[in-house]
């Protein structure tokens, strides 16, 4: 059973900047696809950016395409997401996420999720 568990984080002011974690226990992740996906109070789960296991293909929800960056250590067993000029309305918990199904959009096969981390940007 794959553990995943997100850190990193917080409050930020519009602008800034955070880089969140994830980091799996127990069995590896090393070939799965891994996601992050995010929500918001009131709103539906929505894609973020994902990663592919073959090849390390990326794509990012039009929303932070140039702004966010996904990437990965399967030595580590980690994945983190980069978000630079974060705006008010990146407000959401994030949600890591992998994988082994098909990598096609919405859900990208995600079947391992964890639970979560909340990012608030203030204005």
């Amino acid at each position: 059973q794959v553990q995943l568990v997100e850190s990193g984080g917080g409050l930020v002011q519009a602008g800034g900047s955070l880089r969140l974690s994830c980091a799996a226990s127990g069995r590896t992740f090393s070939s799965y696809n891994m996601g992050w996906f995010r929500q918001a109070p009131g709103k539906e789960r929505e894609f973020v950016a994902v990663i592919s296991w073959v090849g390390s293909i990326t794509y990012y929800a039009e929303s932070v395409k140039g702004r966010f960056t996904i990437s990965r250590d399967n030595a580590k067993n980690t994945v983190y997401l980069q978000m630079n000029s974060l705006k008010p309305e990146d407000t959401a918990v994030y949600y890591c996420a992998g994988g082994q199904g098909g990598f096609q959009s919405p859900g990208y096969g995600m079947e391992f999720w964890g639970k979560g981390t909340l990012v608030t940007v203030s204005s």
